[in-house]
């Protein structure tokens, strides 16, 4: 197997079980390692470290063992078979209620550069990695194998995701069976999938347990769902007793899907609903202050990287001003950031200083993050990527 030797004192962070190696940490390499090579990492004094894949890029290597293994067929299955069983143990396998979930997020499941979203049947592959990719058939067939006739479908959605390579054009197909219109349930709510052209794998699955809480806070109050994609905080809010839910999304086929979700739900939701395909800095324009008793504020990320952190802490904190001022007093705010270059730490600053800019006064009630089906492996705290804050607006 091709090997990588680290320079002295750079072996440290494998020693504590972090998955990445860095290029800079790497003394020599075989030369002839390509892109998505599995290799064998060495400290500089010949000590074996870990395996994992590799990619010519500042993350050079993502660990997958520390413990040295062929990482044959009957490896792949045994890791998808543990977080199969993971999930089974979150009583999200076979569950009729909730029928879409993250079934292997990444290093969270110890298989760093892959990402499996589970739709009623329906498989989601997103790879992260040219290594992973490069395993597109066998875990076509470990899945098919476990699964067996509860599979309808898997597809390879990675064009977004997947690093560059040279001679390499990657594409977003079908790697088994078929599929139609995707309709999952979570918590006994309906939505439809968006697999080929929605966001991400189609559906934002990481926000179920902060979508259940707004349903518990919405009842007989007016909500505010922004940036609503295809409208899961709205179905909720709806299923919880909202008296009027508005949705705002730039996007009119998201918006399309929010209304086709709400009427899933029933139609005598939808006068209880209204959608506007806005942006959301011109939807505040025209709507007066002090209006919602809840607004949820879920943007996309504004700093996916640290060389743009400083203007995306900017951008998060306008938009939480501008709902603090949309908020009555005694009012509740769910604000969210995705971004992996915002820390908590950082998060809870912009929401602070959003609120003294406007003089406003709010307490935080909960933080907020992925659900349990998204784990994040502790020797790994940069896969804790979602965090959000639930906010009490008092004046």
């Amino acid at each position: 197997m091709k090997k990588i030797f680290l320079q002295r004192g750079k072996e440290k962070s494998l020693q504590r079980f972090h998955p990445w190696v860095f290029s800079g940490a790497i003394a020599k390499k075989d030369k002839s390692l390509a892109d998505g090579d599995v290799v064998e990492v060495y400290s500089f004094d010949n000590q074996y470290l870990a395996t994992g894949h590799y990619h010519n890029s500042s993350t050079c290597v993502k660990v997958f063992s520390f413990e040295q293994v062929e990482p044959d067929e009957a490896f792949w299955k045994q890791k998808f078979q543990n977080a199969v069983d993971f999930r089974r143990q979150l009583g999200l396998i076979d569950n009729p209620q909730t029928t879409c979930f993250r079934l292997v997020n990444g290093e969270g499941d110890y298989l760093p550069g892959l990402i499996v979203d589970w739709f009623d049947g329906n498989v989601v592959l997103q790879f992260h990695s040219y290594g992973m990719y490069l395993l597109r058939d066998v875990f076509v067939k470990v899945l098919r194998e476990i699964f067996g006739e509860r599979i309808h479908s898997i597809y390879d959605k990675s064009v977004a995701t997947l690093p560059e390579v040279k001679d390499f054009v990657p594409v977003d197909e079908l790697l088994y069976g078929s599929f139609n219109d995707v309709l999952a349930r979570e918590n006994d709510v309906p939505f439809y999938i968006d697999i080929e052209k929605g966001q991400k794998t189609g559906f934002f699955i990481d926000q179920r347990e902060s979508r259940k809480m707004v349903g518990k806070f919405a009842k007989g109050r007016r909500v505010l769902n922004l940036f609503c994609y295809t409208g899961g905080f709205s179905a909720y809010a709806l299923a919880g007793g909202a008296s009027h839910v508005d949705s705002v999304d730039i996007s009119k086929k998201a918006i399309e899907f929010v209304e086709r979700n709400i009427a899933e739900l029933g139609r005598q939701y939808l006068e209880k609903h209204s959608s506007f395909a806005e942006n959301v800095f011109d939807f505040f324009e025209h709507v007066p202050d002090e209006s919602y008793d809840v607004i949820v504020l879920d943007p996309p990320a504004f700093a996916k990287h640290h060389k743009v952190k400083e203007q995306g802490i900017k951008g998060y904190r306008n938009l939480n001003r501008k709902a603090m001022q949309k908020v009555k007093k005694g009012g509740f705010l769910f604000t969210f950031s995705c971004s992996q270059a915002i820390s908590q730490e950082d998060f809870q600053t912009i929401v602070f200083s959003a609120a003294a800019m406007e003089g406003k006064r709010i307490r935080v009630l909960r933080h907020l993050e992925a659900g349990p089906d998204h784990p994040v492996d502790i020797f790994h705290p940069e896969g804790s990527y979602l965090k959000g804050l639930l906010v009490y607006v008092e004046e």
